[in-house]
């Protein structure tokens, strides 16, 4: 079988951005992710590109205008304390911090999935893999948390259906932790069927039960390994995608239920991630022409963060 054209999108800025010493999301990630890539060999087979950076009415299609002029009022303070000699820090909550190249990452972050948006839709890709940060599932419509400052899937899905007129959109969540961001700006939006799974109860407290009849959310307790989890995809998210026919496939692609990773207690493997990959991608053959952007959300064990990405990106191309 031919390779799948899979795209990658990153940016530099999106390595610059950091919450100080020890935390763990860190730039390492995307070096931990490049690393396995180069050395594997499945980067050579990647149509390589550089995101822009979303402009603040982009942004805008998933959260209020308050809330980007709040963020980019940080970026000012944050400068002005930079050019009276200081390294600064703006913390927005206990785990969340911007520094002086956040602002920098976060819109080249959106930029990326808007990108992909783009070229997806236009046929130059069938499938994408946004290699970015900082995350962005946990930024509701008007605040930060989590480790995210802007909402990249949620801005690619109301641009694909503001700009591109598509009238089906369908996201995708296995991150370790519930996408309360996302679901806080989509809950209710007829057009958008959100499929997750997450442990529960942990962060943030959310998923359960939903917000809104969109919404699928299966909550996962502590120590489920792999087999447990594809059955519970089996019954609930695919026969939802499937009667849902979305035109497009958004994919918040959050590691961090992998079994060697310290910031969650789910037990997902390398082989699962191909799994429930290929899952996706069968809805988006029959329904979407393929259409499909994945953006890095979670996942905090290096050396885990990296097969596992390899593992997604492999099936996205079809290596």
């Amino acid at each position: 079988m031919s390779a799948t054209k899979t795209g990658y999108f990153s940016h530099p800025s999106c390595r610059r951005h950091e919450m100080g010493r020890g935390h763990p999301e860190c730039p390492e990630r995307l070096a931990a992710i490049e690393d396995r890539l180069l050395a594997t060999g499945v980067i050579d087979a990647l149509d390589r590109r550089e995101a822009r950076e979303a402009s603040d009415e982009e942004i805008a299609l998933a959260h209020d205008r308050m809330h980007v002029a709040a963020v980019r009022g940080l970026r000012e303070e944050i400068a002005e304390q930079v050019a009276a000699g200081g390294y600064a820090y703006a913390h927005i909550d206990p785990d969340t911090a911007m520094c002086p190249h956040s602002w920098d990452a976060a819109v080249h972050a959106v930029g990326a999935v808007l990108d992909a948006t783009d070229a997806v839709v236009a046929g130059e890709l069938e499938n994408a893999f946004c290699a970015v940060r900082p995350p962005g599932h946990h930024a509701t419509r008007g605040r930060a948390m989590g480790f995210c400052i802007f909402n990249s899937v949620a801005a690619g899905v109301r641009y694909a259906i503001d700009r591109h007129g598509l009238e089906r959109v369908a996201v995708v969540d296995f991150d370790v932790h519930h996408g309360n961001g996302t679901e806080d700006i989509l809950a209710g939006d007829e057009r958008v069927l959100m499929v997750g799974l997450f442990q529960h109860p942990f962060y943030p407290g959310t998923g359960y039960p939903p917000l809104a009849a969109n919404m699928v959310n299966l909550p996962v307790p502590a120590y489920t390994k792999g087999p447990a989890i594809r059955a519970m995809i089996e019954a609930e998210w695919l026969p939802r995608l499937e009667a849902f026919a979305p035109q497009m496939v958004f994919i918040s692609a959050g590691f961090d239920a992998h079994r060697d990773d310290d910031l969650g207690q789910l037990g997902l493997v390398e082989a699962d991630y191909v799994w429930i990959t290929e899952r996706i991608k069968d809805i988006a053959r029959r329904h979407a022409k393929g259409r499909i952007v994945s953006s890095l959300e979670g996942g905090y064990n290096l050396d885990a963060l990296g097969r596992s990405v390899e593992a997604h990106v492999r099936a996205l191309a079809e290596l």
